[in-house]
C-alpha cells in the first residue's frame, strides 16, 4: 500500500487539523496571553475609552473571525504571527518601563 499524502487544501484534511486539540489549544495560550497583555494599558484613547478594554475587544473580533477558517497553514501563519506581535509588545513595553524606572532613579539621586 502506497504511503497516503497529506494535501493542505483538501476539506477533510484541514477540518482534521483545525478539530485537532493542540492547534485549538495554541489558539487559547495565544489569545489568554493577549487578554494578560491588555492589563497593562491602562491609557484611554481620543474618544476616552481606556486602551485594554479597546485593545481585549479588537483581539476577540480577530479570533472570532478567524474561527471558521480551515486551512490550517493559514491557521499556523496566523498564531505564529500573533504570538510574535504579543511577543514584540511585550518587549516594547519592558523597555519602556525600565527606561522610565531609570528615570526615576536618575531624577531621585539629584
Amino acid at each position: 500500500m502506497p504511503p497516503s499524502l497529506w494535501l493542505p487544501n483538501t476539506a477533510k484534511n484541514s477540518l482534521q487539523h483545525f478539530n485537532n486539540s493542540n492547534t485549538r489549544k495554541e489558539a487559547l495560550s495565544l489569545y489568554r496571553e493577549i487578554l494578560r497583555t491588555c492589563k497593562a494599558f491602562h491609557w484611554v484613547d481620543e474618544s476616552g475609552e481606556p486602551w485594554n478594554v479597546r485593545l481585549r475587544r479588537e483581539a476577540r473580533k480577530e479570533f472570532e473571525e478567524s474561527r471558521q477558517e480551515p486551512d490550517p497553514l493559514i491557521i499556523a501563519r496566523m498564531l505564529v504571527t500573533g504570538r510574535d506581535c504579543v511577543q514584540q509588545v511585550q518587549n516594547r513595553f519592558n523597555e519602556a518601563d525600565r527606561a522610565a524606572w531609570a528615570r526615576i532613579d536618575r531624577e531621585r539621586e539629584r
